[in-house]
């Protein structure tokens, strides 16, 4: 790592920042935002399996199922590779898959973006393009079955319990800055 003529730091190699959580977590837009103050480029896993498949998540859970869905998100994942410290919003899912998980790892950092159900369940603005959201029950349930492989799985949890948008942000993007990941 270098610091280059415009102040930024300069990562060598395959060094990416995956962001994980539950639905509604604010993954895209703290992914985005911090793409933004950083000048990172930023990438969405579930837009990029819509952009491969031409169909929408929703669509490809209909006609493929859950599984084929998990193994083209680690076929985007892969793809991943060529590219450099990109800030990455992963589906709410992405840790059921264990290629998945093991990319993730090889690629850089897993930031778990920790909240409670209640909190998701008022972010998500639109539950039907959501496949995995079918009712504030199976929420619940999806939330704890989800819950221990998000704690698996990260390398940084910042909790977002009780705090705005820009608390979060600003948390995050200190922490990613002092440990030289940003």
């Amino acid at each position: 790592m270098e610091q280059s003529d415009t102040g930024y730091v300069v990562h060598e190699g395959c060094d990416h920042i995956f962001f994980v959580g539950f639905l509604g977590a604010g993954k895209s837009t703290l992914a985005r935002n911090l793409g933004s103050l950083f000048n990172r480029d930023f990438v969405d896993t579930d837009r990029l399996v819509e952009r491969l498949c031409g169909k929408s998540v929703c669509q490809i859970f209909a006609s493929e199922g859950e599984a084929r869905f998990r193994e083209l998100e680690a076929q985007v994942l892969e793809g991943l590779r060529g590219r450099k410290s990109l800030l990455v919003s992963c589906g709410g899912g992405i840790v059921e898959g264990a290629r998945s998980c093991e990319l993730m790892h090889q690629m850089g950092t897993v930031v778990f973006l920790d909240g409670d159900v209640e909190d998701s369940l008022r972010q998500i603005q639109h539950p039907e393009i959501r496949p995995d959201f079918k009712d504030e029950g199976c929420a619940r349930r999806l939330y704890r079955a989800r819950r221990p492989l998000y704690e698996r799985e990260a390398d940084i949890t910042i909790d977002i319990r009780n705090k705005t948008f820009k608390q979060v942000a600003s948390e995050a993007g200190q922490l990613l800055w002092e440990k030289g990941l940003l």
